[in-house]
């Protein structure tokens, strides 16, 4: 079968750590179809001598595969050149017989782009690509942090510190104060004074709880992971500070995305960058689905349908979306009848999956409509009502508006 060209001149370049293999692929004034091929280093100086090169052939397509990182720098140095550059999928071009060479890969993906037979990835702009940065950084440090709570919670268990029966959350404030009170010698009696009022767990429950038997080495080890812990978390503050300033200029779409059970002011910001603020880049929110993995695949054949299994998709964006459908699982919306529903027929796994699709579905309309959510199950005056009533009578009370 022969293929129909639809571009006149392409450009493809197959990246490597240490070097940069391009090939320009055109067709001359006589109808006759030029190869160049050309090597170039990995170095900044090479980068912008084959962006350069690249250039003076005024391509109408370059096209390079998602290589790990590499590719990034090699694409910023074209992208400065006003160039239209695509991100291809390796998986679509991997089965092609006789790509020995780096030469070939190259003339391989020239050919394939000059006769449309591939397809751009997603690809963000620059501001939320350097913002990628921050997220994904803030992402990983706290992974370790939670790594490191669980550490702390087992070598308290380890030293007969129970105090995970009797508090909800030992990285809490009060249970915090009272760990720090007993690694600086302080007895169990002693360090009840660091607890809040609005513990559940009654004194004596407290004193068993902290009548342990910690030794030399769980004493080091445990003031190691609490000073490790408040640095994280001092640290994960200061990369949320850094995102939010660089999401200065798209507010609107952060509160927006907030309205969204689930998803919280972080929630958004990790979402936002790695999605962008242009929903014309996917098209439909199916596409979107699609591209980050959280939709199933299609397995039909003979009429018959089955479950098929979902990509690997953007890992960033499925780990924020099956975190926030956690979260509105337990909240009181329609996203939590849903939950409900799938919960009994398919399991806590899939539903969680399931709800993770609706909330993107919802996150590309927000964002292409500029709208906000609204839940059909919740009366939010209510809601508001219930939430804050306490603190305006307490409010009133004091300034004497009602009696005490």
């Amino acid at each position: 079968m022969e293929l129909t060209a639809i571009y006149r001149c392409v450009a493809a370049l197959d990246v490597h750590q240490s070097k940069l293999t391009v090939c320009i692929l055109y067709e001359n004034e006589s109808g006759e179809i030029i190869t160049e091929l050309k090597e170039f280093g990995g170095f900044k100086r090479d980068r912008r001598a084959m962006a350069d090169w690249v250039e003076s052939f005024q391509p109408e397509l370059v096209v390079m595969e998602s290589t790990g990182i590499y590719w990034k720098s090699p694409y910023a140095a074209l992208e400065k050149q006003g160039l239209t550059i695509w991100v291809v999928n390796a998986r679509h071009v991997k089965q092609v017989p006789g790509r020995k060479t780096d030469f070939a890969d190259a003339q391989w993906l020239a050919i394939l782009a000059r006769n449309g037979l591939l397809r751009g990835g997603f690809v963000p702009p620059a501001v939320f690509r350097e913002l990628r940065l921050i997220a994904r950084q803030m992402q990983k440090l706290t992974g370790i942090l939670s790594g490191e709570k669980n550490r702390l919670h087992k070598i308290l268990s380890d030293g007969g510190i129970r105090l995970g029966v009797v508090v909800s959350d030992i990285h809490g404030k009060s249970a915090k104060a009272m760990i720090k009170g007993l690694l600086a010698g302080e007895s169990p009696e002693q360090v009840l004074k660091y607890a809040s009022n609005r513990l559940k767990a009654s004194e004596e429950e407290l004193l068993d709880a902290l009548a342990g038997d910690l030794s030399p080495a769980h004493q080091f080890v445990l003031t190691e992971l609490m000073a490790h812990i408040d640095e994280l978390e001092a640290r994960i503050e200061t990369f949320r500070q850094a995102l939010l300033q660089g999401l200065a200029p798209y507010q609107a779409i952060l509160r927006s995305l907030q309205t969204i059970p689930g998803l919280d002011e972080a929630g958004a910001a990790l979402l936002l960058v790695e999605i962008g603020d242009d929903m014309s880049a996917f098209g439909t929110p199916e596409r979107l689905a699609s591209w980050a993995g959280v939709c199933p695949g299609n397995n039909e054949s003979a009429g018959k349908k089955k479950t098929g299994k979902t990509r690997k998709g953007n890992p960033y964006v499925r780990r924020i979306l099956c975190e926030a459908s956690n979260a509105a699982s337990r909240t009181q919306c329609r996203l939590q009848d849903m939950f409900k529903g799938l919960l009994i027929r398919r399991g806590r796994k899939r539903a969680i999956f399931a709800l993770a699709h609706k909330i993107l579905k919802i996150v590309f309309l927000l964002i292409e409509r500029g709208d906000y959510y609204r839940d059909a199950t919740v009366d939010y005056e209510k809601l508001s009502v219930q939430r804050n009533a306490p603190r305006w009578i307490k409010t009133l009370k004091k300034y004497g508006y009602i009696a005490a």
